[in-house]
């Protein structure tokens, strides 16, 4: 396999209209949406904490971490988990879609008039052919701001 042909696969989801693409090789898993306990203190991206198959597992609002509009208590979603240093979590997107296959060759930058909280969590984008596929950077979007203490 030559440099051009490699390729990365991604796991195509849906949050606030936009559609991210999470590197397929760190998903573990996609479910229904389930019972989300609160999690006192917690910063305001933390959705609360799930049991999975018998492991605590940290949901992160994904319209919140990227500031978009909340979802509608009706409004239908899905978690994608992943893990990190040995912890799960899951991300709650709007939408799950089909995992694409896509030549590296065609990542390009994420551009400069994208909100620049996006681009803080994203490292590129792939133009598809309905539109742009922004790619998530996992490791940035588990890295949740520092709560500033009041004075």
């Amino acid at each position: 396999m030559t440099m051009s042909d490699a390729v990365d696969g991604f796991v195509q989801v849906t949050v606030a209209g936009q559609t991210f693409g999470i590197p397929v090789l760190g998903v573990q898993d996609v479910i229904a949406p389930v019972k989300i306990d609160a999690v006192p203190l917690a910063p305001p991206e933390v959705a609360g904490s799930l049991n999975l198959r018998g492991r605590i597992v940290t949901a992160i609002d994904l319209r919140r971490r990227l500031s978009a509009p909340p979802r509608g208590e009706a409004d239908a979603h899905m978690c994608v988990i992943v893990e990190r240093s040995g912890d799960l979590y899951a991300l709650q997107v709007d939408d799950v879609g089909d995992v694409l296959w896509l030549s590296r060759d065609d990542l390009v930058a994420t551009p400069v008039t994208i909100d620049a909280g996006w681009r803080a969590l994203c490292r590129g984008l792939h133009r598809l052919d309905d539109g742009l596929m922004l790619i998530l950077d996992v490791d940035q979007v588990l890295t949740l701001p520092t709560p500033s203490l009041a004075a």
